[in-house]
């Protein structure tokens, strides 16, 4: 009987976010129809995200004989490579907009053009007959893939028979306890005693392990290492992460190390470095590919076919060895990587198919849907969850979904709940200790440390490492900036004004000698297009374009730059502060500045939030508040 009702904890779980999935997918296609009301007049008129009418200029096969089609696109717009993408016509009643009946994807983009992949020939052959009588455009739209990838996953982890699915299924969904292994200690050296402790963990490890790195703890150094040694007991790994930057990162740093990896993916959305990893470049790239280009060609051009015996012979004797040289090349490859990288959605991937894993490491695991990590986990014997779930959370665009459950991921439920699996790295080697101190103590218990290389490191000894540019009664005002965007144009302004001022106050010979970076960070769209157009409109910044990086938080996620400065934005009589009360975001925000941080923003506003308070009275207490927007720093 306790067996039943443990097995229905884990099952019960899956099946919950399965239909929180649903509802995920329901609030995106409502929003997906609304964005199509509010475009264009019968899709004629060009927006971002839709191009009419559109020229198919050729067609051809990449080297996994995927067919991709070359399309006219003569603006920027929000086309990007893995976008999914529909083509569509105007009917006769010229107002009404029929999309073909299949979704392609963007394999690149260019401000001219467009090649965009197609599912298979019968999706060519429509496309071709649509062109040949009237005009079609394309438009970005609603991608399921993904939601049948995960809604597969929760459904064989439910219904699991294979034993050490199950026995994973029950520990990171149900009540069953990690198991770990006692082994013999490894040294480590290079590794400080958390991040060891950390490796030991990991390898320790039967079921599951959980390395929490907060910012600047040196978690990838972790995660590498974590995986060199376990490659020296097993053969092979899986390593995944939720997002395509995410899994590059990782696998160039394995990459440097030495380590065979294969990556999966569209090679569109890699960085240069990898490519050369790519399963797509790897496989053209093999001794036998000539043989099977050349084969391929033959039996497209037809010159193979033929009614009689010897050319019926042929025919089967070249679909043979085409099959034989693509199974041996799939084989190779394979068997030459130590590692095989895809994000989460990607390692259900056609190629892997039936192919299982001892270990799966993921990457930015805090980041991630955990329906997301069961289509990886379904392939694997054991997992690694590496992240910070005090750090930015998935994204959720259904609230009703969010409340329910989904914005939770797994690595936070399982840090919560099965405490004995957790590693946390606290010697941080990124900022100076005074802006180390306050999220430490709100975000990790006070259990951070700075370490010494770092601990007292200015940018002049004559500054402080936090300031405050208090905007409170100068008269700003926040306003709409477009859709659910905010702008602060005055504060913007002092932003521009900040950060030369305090480039003036160092010397911009000096800035320039010792490449001093800064980061201008804000959480509106609205706020960062406004101040990159101001920065652009000033020449003094010319000489330092490689210097200054102005993004949102997510974009500077993983970075850190000698110098921050946040825009807050936020300036209402009633407290509002919309973003800035997810403090997680703000956490990555302050803990991207290595030397200094100033803060621009109303105090009257924020403070009214507890976080905000506490930080503005440990500002006071470590640094400076300055009540002037204008004689900033």
């Amino acid at each position: 009987m306790r067996l039943v009702m443990v097995m229905s904890v884990s099952i019960e779980h899956l099946r919950h976010l399965g239909a929180l999935l649903d509802e995920e997918l329901r609030y995106e296609r409502e929003s997906y129809q609304t964005m199509l009301s509010r475009g264009a007049m019968a899709g004629q008129e060009n927006v971002s995200w839709r191009r009419y009418p559109v020229e198919v200029t050729g067609w051809q096969r990449n080297a996994l004989e995927q067919l991709v089609v070359d399309v006219s696109c003569d603006e920027e717009s929000d086309f990007e490579p893995g976008k999914a993408v529909a083509f569509f016509y105007i009917d006769n009643d010229g107002v009404t907009m029929r999309e073909l009946p299949f979704t392609a994807f963007v394999d690149t983009a260019t401000d001219t053009a467009l090649r965009i992949a197609l599912p298979n020939s019968t999706a060519l052959n429509q496309l071709r007959s649509h062109t040949a009588t009237r005009l079609v455009g394309v438009q970005l739209t609603l991608d399921v893939t993904s939601y049948n990838v995960m809604r597969e996953a929760l459904r064989e982890a439910a219904g699991a028979t294979d034993a050490r699915l199950v026995r994973l299924r029950e520990v990171l969904a149900g009540p069953d306890k990690p198991r770990f292994r006692s082994l013999p200690q490894v040294d480590l050296p290079w590794l400080n005693r958390e991040q060891q402790r950390a490796v030991m963990r990991v390898l320790e490890a039967q079921d599951v392990a959980i390395v929490h790195g907060p910012p600047g703890t040196g978690k990838t150094t972790t995660l590498v290492e974590a995986v060199i040694e376990t490659l020296q007991r097993e053969t092979q790994v899986l390593v995944c992460a939720p997002s395509n930057a995410a899994v590059d990162w990782i696998s160039t740093q394995l990459h440097r190390r030495g380590v065979g990896v294969l990556r999966i993916g569209n090679p569109q959305r890699m960085t240069d470095e990898m490519l050369e990893c790519s399963y797509e470049r790897r496989y053209a790239a093999h001794p036998d590919y000539p043989e099977l280009w050349n084969i391929r060609k033959t039996l497209r051009s037809g010159t193979a076919n033929g009614k009689s015996h010897e050319a019926q012979q042929r025919l089967r004797q070249l679909r043979h060895r085409q099959t034989e040289l693509e199974i041996r090349i799939h084989d190779d490859l394979f068997s030459q990587a130590s590692v095989v990288s895809a994000t989460l959605i990607g390692s259900a991937y056609h190629i892997l198919e039936r192919r299982r894993f001892s270990t799966l490491f993921i990457d930015e695991a805090a980041q991630a849907l955990e329906p997301a990590c069961w289509a990886a986990i379904t392939r694997s014997d054991r997992v690694v969850l590496c992240g910070d779930h005090q750090q930015l959370p998935p994204t959720v665009k259904s609230p009703q979904a969010a409340r329910d459950g989904l914005a939770v991921t797994m690595m936070q439920r399982l840090a919560k709940g099965k405490r004995e699996a957790v590693s946390l790295l606290t010697e941080q080697y990124r900022m100076h200790r005074d802006i180390m101190e306050f999220p430490s103590r709100w975000f990790y218990h006070g259990r951070l440390r700075a370490a010494p290389m770092v601990a007292d490191r200015l940018v002049s000894l004559m500054d402080t490492p936090l300031t405050w540019i208090d905007t409170a009664g100068c008269g700003f005002a926040e306003r709409e900036g477009g859709g659910a965007s905010r702008l602060n144009s005055e504060e913007a302004r002092i932003v521009v004004h900040t950060v030369r001022d305090y480039i003036e106050t160092m010397g911009l010979e000096r800035v320039v000698a010792d490449n001093v970076d800064f980061g201008i960070i804000t959480p509106y769209r609205a706020q960062l297009r406004m101040i990159r157009r101001l920065m652009k409109m000033q020449r003094y910044f010319r000489r330092l374009r490689g210097q200054i990086s102005v993004n949102s938080v997510d974009g500077f996620q993983g970075q850190e730059r000698d110098v921050i400065v946040i825009s807050m934005v936020r300036d209402n009589d009633e407290g509002q502060l919309g973003f800035l009360g997810d403090l997680r975001r703000m956490n990555v925000a302050i803990t991207r500045a290595r030397m200094k941080l100033i803060i621009i923003g109303n105090s009257e506003t924020l403070c009214r939030h507890p976080f905000y308070a506490a930080f503005y009275e440990y500002i006071k207490e470590c640094g400076q508040v300055i009540r002037s927007g204008v004689n900033a720093v």
